[in-house]
C-alpha cells in the first residue's frame, strides 16, 4: 500500500481526507487478486485461526512483524490492551469467534499481548502508566481467564502470553514455566533451532498450533533484522487527533494519532472521559492542531440485510454516545467535534461512511 504521510499540522478537514484515503487504499489492497491469493495459500498450509488482543497503540502491527498475509490475523484491541472476559460483549464476541472456527475443524492461537519499550519506559504502555509488570500481570490474568472459558488442557484453543518490544518490534514468547523466548536475542541463523526451543518452551501446546506458531517467529526474525538495517524515530511525540468507538480498524496503524476505544466494556463513558483529555491536553501543548478533532465509529459487518442494519444501528449508537460524553463532560472540545459513523464490510475490508 502507497504511504502517503500524515498531515499532522493541516486543518482537520483535509486530515479527514486523509484519513479516509488511507482506508481507501487499504480495502484495495486487501482485495486485491494477489492478496486473496495469498491467504488462501497461507491458510491452506497453516489452519489455525489466531487472534490477537493487544492495545490501540498503532506500533502494535503484528501482522507487519511476522511479516503474516493481511487478514490471517484478527486483532482485538483496546484502550490500553485492557480485557476483562467476564465483559457481556466481548466474551460473547470471542465466543462467537470460536464457535466458527470449531464448526470448521479448526484450533485457535489467542496471543494475549503487552508492549513495553528497552530504551526508554515512557514509551511503554500509558493505559498502565509506562509500568511493565503490571501489563504483563494483566496479559496472565486473561490467559487464565481464557483457560476458563475455553479448557484448561488447551487442546482446541491454546492462550499465549507474548511481549512486544517497540524500539524492535520484537516478539517475547512466554513458556509454561515462566521462562522466555526473546527474538531480539534471535537471528535468522537460528532458525533451524527454533522448532527444538519452541517445543522447549511450550510443551504442551498441540503439535498443528505449534507448527502454525512458528512462521510469525521466523517472520518476527526477519522483520527484525530489516528494522535494524533501519534508522527509526522512536522517541514519536504524542499527537492523538481522533478517538475511535468500536471494532475494524485494522487500517488504523497509525503511532499516536488515534485512540482506539474497544465496544467491549460495560462502561464506555470511562475510556471515553480519558481519551478526551488527552486530546484536551495536545491541544493545549500545541502537539495537535486546534482547530477539531474527530470522533469515529466502526461496526464491521458480514452479511447484508440484518446484519449490515445491526451494524448499521450500533455505529450510530457508538458514535452518538462518545459525542453526548465529550458534549456533557468537555464543554470547550465540544464546538471543535468532527463525528462521523462507518461500517466495515468483512470481506472486503471496504469502509463506508453513514
Amino acid at each position: 500500500m502507497q504511504h502517503i504521510p500524515a498531515p499532522l499540522q493541516s486543518p482537520i478537514a483535509e486530515r479527514i481526507d486523509w484519513l479516509f484515503g488511507l482506508a481507501q487504499r487499504h480495502a484495495q489492497d486487501y482485495a486485491s487478486p494477489e492478496a486473496w491469493l495469498a491467504r488462501q495459500r497461507y491458510l491452506a498450509v497453516h489452519p489455525t485461526a489466531i487472534l490477537v488482543m493487544k492495545c490501540m497503540d498503532g506500533r502494535i502491527n503484528i501482522p507487519v512483524a511476522t511479516q503474516t498475509p493481511k487478514g490471517i490475523i484478527q486483532p482485538f484491541r483496546n484502550f490500553g490492551g485492557i480485557f476483562n472476559l467476564g465483559w457481556p460483549h466481548l466474551g460473547e464476541t470471542l465466543t462467537a469467534t470460536m464457535d466458527k472456527v470449531v464448526r470448521s475443524g479448526r484450533q485457535a492461537l489467542v496471543m494475549i499481548t503487552y508492549h513495553y519499550s528497552k530504551g526508554d519506559e515512557r514509551r511503554g504502555c500509558a493505559g498502565f502508566h509506562y509500568r511493565t509488570d503490571a501489563a504483563r500481570a494483566h496479559t496472565r490474568e486473561l490467559q487464565r481467564e481464557v483457560s476458563v472459558l475455553f479448557g484448561a488442557t488447551h487442546g482446541t484453543v491454546y492462550p499465549l502470553v507474548c511481549g512486544f518490544e517497540t524500539d524492535e518490534d520484537a516478539i517475547v514468547v512466554h513458556g509454561t514455566q515462566g521462562q522466555t523466548l526473546n527474538l531480539a536475542d534471535l537471528s535468522e541463523a537460528d532458525l533451524e533451532t527454533l522448532p527444538a526451543q519452541l517445543l522447549q518452551l511450550l510443551p504442551d501446546m498441540p503439535t498443528q498450533i505449534r507448527a502454525d506458531l512458528l512462521p510469525l517467529l521466523e517472520g518476527n526474525l526477519k522483520h527484525i533484522a530489516a528494522v535494524r538495517r533501519q534508522t527509526r524515530t522512536l522517541d514519536i511525540e504524542h499527537r492523538e487527533w481522533m478517538i475511535c468507538v468500536g471494532r475494524g480498524f485494522d487500517w488504523l496503524h497509525l503511532p499516536n494519532l488515534a485512540l482506539i476505544i474497544g465496544p467491549y466494556s460495560p462502561d464506555l463513558a470511562d475510556p471515553i472521559r480519558k481519551a478526551a483529555g488527552i486530546i484536551r491536553a495536545n491541544m493545549r501543548a500545541g502537539r495537535i492542531p486546534g482547530d477539531g478533532f474527530l470522533v469515529l465509529s466502526s461496526v464491521p459487518y458480514e452479511d447484508i440485510g440484518v446484519d449490515r442494519a445491526r451494524a448499521l444501528l450500533k455505529s450510530n449508537f457508538m458514535a452518538n454516545f462518545a459525542a453526548d460524553v465529550i458534549r456533557q463532560e468537555f464543554a470547550d472540545l465540544a464546538p471543535r467535534m468532527t463525528v462521523r459513523k462507518t461500517l466495515l464490510n468483512w470481506h472486503s475490508r471496504a469502509v463506508e461512511t453513514l
